[in-house]
């Protein structure tokens, strides 16, 4: 645990909001510098904050729109503190053949709700902030082509400059049928979805009827948080006009944009952008099991829930409730970080790590079944990258009967690589690539993404045109964790997704095996060790 406490350094300057300190042997405990002097020509979190103010509680504003945050604490145990472990004799899934036993071979579909995808993945939620609109196009022909799961975010219909509203109910939102109408022009209708989520604000102006009615969305996401922060959703605004207009369509805004003090200041410089809120709720299991119920007759074919990194006894109301509204999944979200706009001491200091949140959520799990009650799926999100985190995640849940864990659900990172192959598509047009780059992997899109010509085989001259080059940057960035999550898999001789479990992993610290019952490596198969070597060679395969 010493790093965790060790790491409070990071309080005074973090990169989150451009803030540094003069040197680098900081106070251990406030991260202020040994010497403070009045001259220093750099800004702390607390020279900022004497400037900015509240402002200085968000990531830089200045990358609003073109960026998504995360916290910077080393919580003590992540997904490093395990290792998988590879198998020598046997398999399972395929026959033990070296002509069969290959990689490629490995199958990595899942089902989540009903939901069959390509691999074990749910991307999203991407909500009404910048970052997600400006790239939307590569996320959704991405997504629908590498078969995952998509999830539209909060607030979509209700910050959409051209939403239509009639008796305080959306009819029509030309932002949402745009982020519906790219999913489904290269979506195959077997893997994946693509799932609207809706919060507080977005019920009360009619998204869920909308959506099911009008654009036949199959999958409504309630939402109640997230790892990043446990309030609504937020987002930052730099026109007045559009303040007020948010203003009159029920959000909160800071500062009041209605208040002629405010509008001179904006007018006068003092401030660049609002800030725009959203409610939070408080459900009750009465409320939950009717809009369930009443979310089904509207004509959603999948309900799920997305919720955050909540304390345990939160994790298991949640857990006994949507077993009693037979809610189809539930994706947990441990912290510490967001797609769009967080606090950043939020992310930092609040809410329950994801490891930690995993394994409460599988605690829940088992004992709903072991009472024979209706055991949701479960999605696990917050801060996944790759094929190696995928798997723990996933083996960790599975005790013997089949993974609890159906899928992860990533955020930051696809935004991240859909953001990546636009910019260096935007350099190649320019002929500004970087030399190096352009010396390794060429100095076009046709060349520098390894699964263009694939893609082309199958699309044609659809291939940077209908799907542009930033959905190919997605759907080559799925193709790897595919790959990598085959290749882990038959390393642990395991050829089926959901013959993965807990047996194939070993934790590498005691606070990893205490956390979540996955013995130390110096403590697997501690007991068939000694029976191998103590019994006769002629019998040795009966302990496998």
């Amino acid at each position: 645990m010493e790093r965790v406490f060790r790491n409070s350094s990071y309080l005074n300057a973090m990169s989150t909001t451009g803030t540094r300190t003069k040197v680098k042997d900081v106070n251990p405990q406030s991260g202020m510098c040994p010497i403070c002097i009045k001259d220093c020509p750099f800004l702390c979190e607390i020279g900022l904050s004497t400037f900015r103010g509240r402002e200085v509680l968000y990531p830089d504003p200045e990358y609003f729109g073109d960026s998504t945050a995360s916290g910077l604490k080393d919580y003590g145990l992540d997904w490093s503190h395990f290792n998988i472990l590879s198998r020598l004799i046997g398999a399972e899934g395929v026959e033990p053949d070296p002509d069969k036993m290959l990689f490629p071979n490995v199958n990595v579909e899942s089902s989540i709700g009903g939901i069959r995808v390509k691999l074990p993945l749910a991307i999203g939620a991407y909500g009404s902030t910048d970052v997600a609109k400006k790239y939307w196009d590569g996320i959704a022909v991405g997504a629908a082509l590498a078969g995952v799961i998509l999830i539209v975010g909060e607030n979509v219909c209700g910050v959409d400059p051209k939403s239509e509203f009639k008796d305080g109910k959306v009819i029509k939102s030309p932002e949402m049928e745009r982020r519906v109408k790219l999913f489904r022009e290269f979506w195959d209708g077997k893997y994946g979805d693509i799932a609207v989520q809706t919060n507080i604000e977005d019920q009360r102006v009619g998204v869920d009827e909308y959506v099911l009615s009008k654009l036949e969305v199959n999958i409504i996401e309630r939402k109640w948080g997230q790892g990043a922060k446990a309030i609504g959703g937020e987002i930052r605004i730099n026109s007045l006009e559009r303040a007020i207009e948010l203003k009159k369509r029920g959000y909160l805004i800071i500062p009041d944009p209605e208040d002629p003090d405010v509008q001179q200041a904006f007018k006068d410089g003092a401030f660049k952008t609002f800030e725009r809120h959203s409610r939070v709720g408080s459900p009750t299991k009465s409320d939950v099991i009717e809009d369930v119920e009443m979310l089904r007759e509207m004509g959603a074919k999948v309900v799920t829930i997305k919720t955050g990194a909540y304390r345990p006894v939160d994790v298991a109301w949640t857990m006994k409730v949507a077993s009693e509204a037979r809610v189809d999944y539930i994706t947990f979200d441990g912290a510490g970080g967001g797609t769009g706009m967080s606090p950043v001491p939020m992310m930092n200091e609040m809410g329950v790590p994801t490891v930690y949140l995993e394994a409460i959520v599988l605690k829940a799990a088992r004992m709903l079944k072991e009472q024979c009650k209706f055991v949701p799926d479960i999605s696990m999100a917050g801060g996944f990258i790759d094929e190696t985190q995928i798997f723990k995640a996933i083996a960790m849940s599975n005790f013997g009967e089949g993974p609890f864990v159906k899928t992860i659900t990533m955020g930051r990172a696809p935004l991240t690589a859909v953001m990546k192959a636009s910019n260096f598509c935007e350099l190649a047009e320019k002929g500004k690539l970087p030399k190096e780059f352009v010396r390794r992997f060429g100095d076009s899109p046709e060349k520098f993404f390894i699964m263009a010509d694939e893609l082309k085989a199958k699309y044609g001259d659809k291939v940077g045109r209908e799907i542009p080059w930033a959905a190919v940057g997605l759907y080559t960035y799925l193709d790897r964790i595919k790959c990598g999550l085959k290749q882990l898999m038959a390393g642990a001789r395991k050829f089926r997704l959901d013959l993965i479990d807990r047996s194939d992993l070993a934790a590498l610290k005691p606070l990893a095996s205490e956390v979540t019952g996955i013995p130390m490596i110096h403590e697997v198969d501690k007991d068939i060790f000694e029976l191998i070597l103590g019994s006769d060679s002629d019998e040795m395969d009966k302990y496998f």
